[in-house]
């Protein structure tokens, strides 16, 4: 089949975060299966011209424009992608849109509908219920036209499956996706006797960096052979994590900076314990990511994975409190064997429960009918 995937932005320091890895292991997945994918959406950052191969995917990119000073990802545009749909739709026979509240993928939406070209959405937990004052009238004029016209709607978790009939209704064509992670062609190749606790994520206020860097300040005295590093592109929360880490005079407390997507499977290999704060995560692909590595996980509970990680008994699910987060660290920190075991449990939850053979199974079903 010809697919075309559709997303928001592609930058070279993976700064929209779990979307664009989705799309692109879809890609690559339907690619090995002989499809004929291609990714289309906004791009900022590079240094050059914007690939035309990202990740091993064929991707036609246009400049990210904001239009809406303050409001994120949703006040992007990218009128290139506009007038490259309006000549290049026809060539495709199913388009893949991961949607989002913004002003790239929902205008991508409707022209895809205008044009009668069969269309799916994947909305990854980004249109939910919003006391926001643009959300009203965005999803009036579009969100929930989208959601109506769309041959399926994907979602994540039953919260989200809530959220989508909240915002659309109770006619949408819905569906349960989980995302999937590749496995890896990399082995963990950890230093003998170097022990790192790694986040690695944007540094955003719903991923709490700073809860990170507190349990670091707490925990590095009484383990003077640990280092805690955050790795990941500032998204709001980059000042105060800087500030924290230079207060708490920690050698071996670092942020090392965002990493390119590719790289990321690399840097968790090096790793020991993978640890996420974040809350209402939908479904992280950092925490799938670090599992198929065979890292134990730290996650709380309102985390989309919390029960997978429960039920494979690879990591530790918190509560949302600073001090569920130090506890957690600290039994993992004193019991390795226990930590590598649950590391060991990850990895076969991935392959067996979360591989992108089984996503492709569901796409191409959907797709095709």
């Amino acid at each position: 089949m010809r697919i075309l995937s559709i997303v928001t932005l592609i930058s070279p320091n993976g700064e929209y975060g779990g979307p664009v890895r989705v799309a692109v292991n879809q890609a690559r997945t339907l690619m090995e299966r002989g499809h004929d994918v291609t990714i289309a959406g906004g791009h900022r950052g590079f240094e050059s011209a914007a690939p035309v191969l990202y990740d091993g995917v064929p991707a036609v990119l246009f400049p990210a424009r904001t239009i809406m000073p303050g409001a994120g990802f949703a006040g992007l545009t990218a009128p290139g992608l506009r007038r490259w749909l309006s000549s290049n739709l026809q060539n495709f026979e199913v388009v893949h849109i991961h949607a989002a509240r913004d002003l790239v993928t929902l205008p991508a939406a409707y022209q895809v509908k205008r044009a009668r070209v069969p269309f799916v959405l994947q909305t990854h937990g980004m249109i939910d219920p919003s006391s926001h004052p643009l959300a009203r009238p965005l999803d009036a004029l579009l969100t929930r036209r989208i959601l109506k016209s769309a041959r399926r709607v994907f979602y994540l978790t039953p919260e989200e499956r809530r959220g989508l009939e909240a915002v659309g209704g109770n006619s949408l064509s819905l569906q349960e996706l989980s995302n999937g992670v590749p496995v890896p062609d990399i082995e963990p190749h950890r230093e003998p006797g170097s022990v790192e606790v790694l986040f690695l994520a944007r540094l955003a206020p719903r991923k709490r960096p700073g809860f990170f860097v507190s349990t670091a300040s707490t925990l590095a005295p009484d383990y003077p052979d640990v280092r805690f590093t955050l790795v990941g592109p500032d998204e709001g929360e980059g000042a105060a994590t800087r500030a924290a880490i230079d207060e708490a005079k920690t050698p071996r407390l670092s942020w090392d900076g965002p990493l390119a997507p590719e790289a990321t499977s690399q840097r968790m290999a090096r790793s020991s314990i993978y640890v996420l704060p974040s809350v209402d995560e939908p479904f992280p692909m950092s925490v799938l990511e670090a599992m198929s590595l065979g890292l134990p996980v730290v996650i709380t509970e309102s985390c989309g994975l919390a029960e997978i990680v429960r039920r494979a008994e690879c990591g530790l699910v918190i509560n949302e409190t600073q001090s569920g987060l130090d506890d957690a660290v600290r039994f993992l920190l004193d019991n390795p064997d226990i930590a590598e075991a649950m590391g060991q449990r990850g990895a076969k939850a991935t392959r067996k429960d979360l591989s992108m053979g089984h996503v492709a199974d569901i796409l191409e079903l959907a797709y095709t009918s």
